[in-house]
């Protein structure tokens, strides 16, 4: 049998993800991304444990090992500043600790760790064929490619789960909006990574690896709800909460030398789980197959574990159809369990009622610390299948089964 040929539709985190880790066992890959640039777009994002593992698996610790890690107490806080709750640092728990980056950063290492020539920007992929001898036709708007296996990462909307599930409802928008922008960390003190909860409306500050800081603010809000000038909307709703809030709401205005921008963007989910992630010789992955709110900061984390895991399988002994039936298997219960678990985090965060905020912040301040530290324990516990042999330097996490059961 000759080279495998996988074609990855988006070349974005999973994308990359994918097909960085099917080259490393042995696949040619295509990566179409229909962007005409891969840019620093996007704002800041969390690698978790489960998700640094994951990259760590395929050989991409070293890339991604510039800065400072995520260090001291994550928590929950009133706009007043009192805190809620307070969760130790994961290194100290999990092995390694959380890092914070631009998403931009990663998706330029993930980019520079593919194959010369496997991604082709500026290419989107409109469907794929069934073709004879056991391959698919993949079209393109470059033209058709002849895979063995085809990658569907092209996102929320993604063309590929329409055409292959066509009665799937899609997304479904989640009763909020949100912004997000990266600040200038000069100046400031230390800040602990943190997400304020008031009345509807929540605010999270990550500090990143690079010193930078990340911040994110949501309000419950109908779709399309479009402030007119969003610096003002996050000042009249933020702007007398605790510090440092409003210190950063002011770095928005800084126009000069690096101006801010800020991303606002309706909040959507699959809330109607997909029947598989597979059909034929086509997996769904990321976004595209299970997107989730970002309630517990693990969309891109699922899509990284999805890209090792898929790369694990199609690396076995079993044909491309039997090891996506393996992938569903080993995939759709875990990012289904926490994607509700987000969804339910996100109803709580998004309670108005003074009453039922009090009732919540009562809640959250009685349970024991320790209790939330083993809630997370099946998110940022988890561990990749056996990787091909790292780059020199990077780590290996112990391996499990893939479709090790998990607590409800």
């Amino acid at each position: 049998m000759g080279v495998r040929h996988a074609v990855v539709a988006g070349g974005g985190i999973g994308g990359l993800t994918a097909a960085v880790a099917l080259s490393r066992r042995g696949w040619r890959v295509t990566v179409c991304e229909r962007a005409a640039a891969l840019t620093g777009i996007g704002a800041g994002i969390v690698l978790a444990p489960n998700a640094l593992r994951a990259l760590e698996s395929i050989g991409l610790g070293p890339a991604l090992s510039a800065g400072e890690p995520l260090t001291g107490a994550l928590g929950l806080r009133t706009p007043g500043g009192a805190w809620l709750s307070r969760t130790g640092a994961a290194a100290s728990r999990y092995g390694v600790p959380a890092r914070a980056v631009h998403r931009g950063f990663l998706i330029d290492a993930l980019a520079a760790a593919l194959p010369p020539g496997a991604l082709r920007l500026g290419v989107s992929v409109g469907g794929v064929d069934e073709a004879a001898e056991g391959a698919v036709v993949v079209r393109t708007s470059a033209g058709e490619l002849r895979a063995d296996a085809v990658v569907a990462a092209d996102g929320l909307r993604s063309a590929l789960r329409g055409q292959l599930f066509p009665r799937h409802p899609g997304p479904r928008h989640a009763g909020e909006t949100g912004w997000r922008a990266v600040l200038s960390g000069a100046g400031l003190p230390a800040l602990p990574a943190a997400e304020t909860w008031g009345r509807g409306e929540r605010f999270g500050i990550v500090p990143l690896a690079d010193g930078r800081v990340y911040v994110y603010a949501t309000a419950v809000a109908g779709p399309g709800t479009r402030p007119a000038d969003h610096r003002a909307e996050l000042v009249r709703r933020f702007g007398a909460w605790h510090d440092p809030i409003p210190a950063l709401l002011d770095r928005l205005d800084r126009r000069e030398p690096d101006p801010v921008t800020v991303l606002h963007h309706d909040v959507h989910e699959l809330a109607e789980p997909l029947p598989r992630f597979h059909s034929g010789r086509v997996a769904l992955l990321g976004d595209a197959a299970h997107a989730m709110t970002p309630n517990l900061g693990q969309g891109g984390c699922q899509a990284i574990e999805d890209a090792v895991v898929l790369a694990h399988l199609l690396a076995g002994g079993t044909g491309v159809p039997a090891a996506l039936a393996a992938y569903t298997e080993a995939r759709l219960g875990r990012t289904t369990r926490i994607s509700r678990r987000s969804r339910r985090m996100g109803d709580l965060a998004r309670l108005s009622h003074p009453l039922a905020v009090s009732v919540r912040n009562f809640a959250v301040r009685a349970t024991p610390s320790a209790v939330t530290a083993r809630g997370l324990d099946t998110l940022l516990g988890w561990q990749p299948p056996p990787g091909p042999d790292p780059a020199p330097g990077s780590a290996r996490a112990p391996s499990r089964s893939v479709d090790a059961k998990e607590e409800q």
